[in-house]
C-alpha cells in the first residue's frame, strides 16, 4: 500500500473514496499536521501508486491497511474515510478494534447501494489513453456522456503522461468495473466497534440518510452525527475549512484531550 506520512503527534491515516488517491485529503492532511498530527495519506489498491490486485473486498482493503501498521509498527490510529474510504475504516474498525483510537466516517454509511456509476465505468473503459492529445479531451469525453465538469475533471486526474506521448491510467479500471458489486455492497458482519466515531454528511448528499441510522447504530453504538450545510457528496472539497474543522475537532477530543464541543461555532 503506498503512503505519504508528515508530521510529528497521535497517528491519523486519510484514505480516499472510489477513482481517487491520497491527494484527495490533502487538505485536510495539512490541517492536521499543523495541529500536531501525525498525519498518513493512503492509497488503495488499484488507485494511485498502489498495486494492482484482481480482487477488490472490503476485508482485503481492511487487510491491506492492517500490513500497513503492521510494516509501520504503530500501536494505534485514528482513521477518516471518505466515501469507499469510509466504508474500508468501518470494515478496519470492526476487524482491529483494538487498533483504532477514533474514527471520522465522512458521508456514506455501513449498507449496501444501487449501482450509480455505469456511466463513469463504461466512459473511462471508453477512452484510449495513449492516443489521447490532452487531458481535457478525456473530459470532453466525459462532458459528451453527461459527466458533469467537476467529476470529469477529478476522474481525469488518474491519466498520467508517458515518456512516449499520450497517456496511461492510474487505476486499474479492470479491476474496479469487476469489483463493483464489491464496492457497493454492505460490510461485512463483525461485531461492532465501541469506540468513538463521527459521521460528517454533506447536506444535499443521499448517500448518508435517516434510514441507515439503524445500521450504523448497530455497528457503531457510540456514533455521533453533523451535518455540513450547503454540500454534496465532496464536503471535503466543497467547504474545506469546515470539514476540516469538524475532524479536528473530533480527533481532539478523544485523542489529546481538547474538547472545543461546546463551542457552537464548532457543531453544524
Amino acid at each position: 500500500m503506498h503512503y505519504e506520512r508528515h508530521g510529528q503527534g497521535p497517528t491519523v491515516v486519510l484514505i480516499h473514496g472510489l477513482f481517487g488517491d491520497r491527494d484527495n485529503l490533502a487538505g485536510l492532511g495539512r490541517a492536521l499536521d499543523a495541529e500536531g498530527y501525525d498525519v498518513i495519506r493512503v492509497d488503495l489498491r488499484n488507485h494511485g501508486q498502489s498495486p494492482h490486485q484482481d480482487s477488490m473486498t472490503f476485508a482485503e482493503l481492511a487487510e491491506d491497511l492492517e500490513q500497513l501498521r503492521q510494516q509501520l509498527d504503530i500501536p494505534r490510529f485514528a482513521i477518516v474515510g471518505h466515501s469507499l474510504g469510509g466504508k474500508v475504516a468501518m470494515t478496519y474498525s470492526q476487524a482491529y478494534p483494538q487498533r483504532v483510537s477514533a474514527l471520522v466516517v465522512a458521508d456514506i454509511a455501513p449498507v449496501a447501494y444501487e449501482r450509480r456509476h455505469d456511466t463513469i465505468l463504461a466512459t473511462l473503459a471508453s477512452i484510449e489513453p495513449g492516443t489521447l492529445p490532452s487531458r481535457k479531451a478525456a473530459q470532453q469525453q466525459l462532458a459528451d456522456a453527461g459527466i458533469d465538469a467537476g467529476t470529469a475533471l477529478f476522474l481525469t486526474k488518474n491519466l498520467k503522461p508517458r515518456a512516449e506521448g499520450g497517456y496511461r491510467w492510474q487505476l486499474n479500471l479492470d479491476a474496479i468495473n469487476a469489483n463493483y458489486p464489491n464496492i457497493i455492497a454492505g460490510l461485512p458482519e463483525q461485531p461492532p466497534f465501541t469506540g468513538p466515531v463521527r459521521f460528517i454528511k454533506g447536506e444535499h448528499s443521499e448517500y448518508l440518510q435517516a434510514a441507515h441510522q439503524a445500521e450504523v447504530v448497530r455497528r457503531f453504538p457510540k456514533a455521533e452525527a453533523r451535518v455540513i450545510a450547503g454540500t454534496g457528496h465532496w464536503l471535503h472539497a466543497e467547504k474545506p475549512q469546515l470539514f476540516n474543522r469538524q475532524v479536528i475537532q473530533f480527533l481532539n477530543a478523544h485523542l489529546t484531550g481538547s474538547d472545543d464541543s461546546h463551542d457552537p461555532a464548532a457543531v453544524l
